[in-house]
């Protein structure tokens, strides 16, 4: 049996050959150098298109840039991420960089495994999406590779961070209700794990602005506060605990969309209407809010401004910018079905 001879690597030097130029000069227009004619960068562009060569990344990384970027999502099944993603792949569309996914999952030790795997491949810059690493860990990182954080609160020297106003999130949802009647508006949150992120966790700002909110309308002894998870499970959980009080809440506002599914799943079982009987908002405005079955009340907080807003952060350090950003974006209320004016009036 014989076999072939393996596939040779298309090189700078054939592609300087196809266009007729020095190998010096595709080396300048692969570096985006200064000085490069538009019909010298067409000639090898088009050269480079014939040939299908593709830059070597290990090479790239030794002459200072891989163009490539790394995201470190915590939660894969988060269907809010997926905005953020594409926020970030659109900013980057008209350059050279590639984006390249990293499942971190939910624990500070894995994340930050996976982040020092991404660094030891020579990514150019990393987006990390709500990390749980203690915040001197982020700095230390930073001190090696250019990180945007998404979804921590809190300004750091070394790193930019893009936030979710979620303290205007929540009085969005709180004041929406109360303006329709409800008096027992109660929240589902998310567990407390007792880490040094927590207090400037979303979940955290979310939780208190829902706090303010109701005491800002007096309703301070309808405050109902649940801890379970921002899953479909955490939401039926709490909505369970919720709906079995001796005198239950007229409107329950969950701390993300996918808890809230959960709501009204424990609303369906019990009999519950909604809104009629139970009112339920959300948070993130995934796809699924807008189903017509669904029609869920929740908080936009528009990932794809947040990606993208992420991915321009980390290029501008990539290219020098040394002064550190937080930049945060105003989430919008969309009502939908869910929310209505309680039974009875309150």
């Amino acid at each position: 049996m014989t076999t072939g001879a393996a596939p040779r690597r298309v090189t700078i030097a054939d592609v300087a050959g196809r266009a007729g130029v020095s190998t010096a000069a595709v080396s300048k227009v692969l570096r985006g150098a200064y000085g490069v004619s538009p019909g010298m960068r067409a000639k090898v562009q088009e050269a480079m298109n014939e040939l299908g060569y593709r830059p070597h990344a290990a090479a790239r990384a030794m002459r200072g840039r891989t163009y490539t970027l790394g995201v470190m999502l915590s939660d894969t099944r988060n269907p809010f991420f997926p905005d953020i993603i594409e926020g970030v792949t659109g900013q980057l569309g008209d350059t050279e960089y590639q984006v390249l996914l990293g499942p971190g999952g939910a624990e500070p030790k894995s994340q930050a495994r996976m982040t020092h795997a991404m660094i030891d491949r020579s990514m150019d810059g990393i987006i990390l999406i709500s990390p749980v690493m203690p915040a001197a860990e982020l700095a230390a990182i930073a001190t090696t590779t250019p990180i945007v954080v998404i979804g921590r609160h809190g300004s750091a020297a070394e790193y930019d961070s893009v936030v979710d106003d979620d303290d205007a999130g929540a009085r969005l949802v709180v004041d929406h209700l109360a303006d329709l009647g409800h008096r027992r508006i109660a929240h589902i949150t998310h567990l407390d794990r007792g880490r040094a992120s927590e207090a400037d966790s979303p979940q955290a700002v979310r939780a208190e602005g829902y706090r303010r909110a109701m005491l800002a309308r007096d309703l301070g002894e309808g405050i109902d506060l649940v801890a379970t998870s921002f899953t479909e499970e955490g939401g039926y959980e709490g909505a369970r605990q919720l709906l079995d009080r001796p005198v239950r809440p007229t409107a329950i506002f969950a701390g993300a969309d996918v808890a809230a599914l959960g709501v009204l799943r424990a609303a369906y079982e019990a009999g519950l209407s909604v809104p009629g009987d139970l009112s339920v908002a959300g948070y993130d405005n995934i796809g699924i809010a807008s189903l017509e079955p669904i029609s869920l009340t929740s908080v936009d907080q528009d990932g794809h401004v947040i990606g993208a807003t992420a991915a321009r952060l980390l290029v501008e350090r990539i290219e020098g910018r040394g002064r550190s950003v937080l930049l945060s974006v105003s989430p919008t209320l969309v009502v939908r079905g869910t929310s209505g004016p309680p039974a009875g009036g309150g």
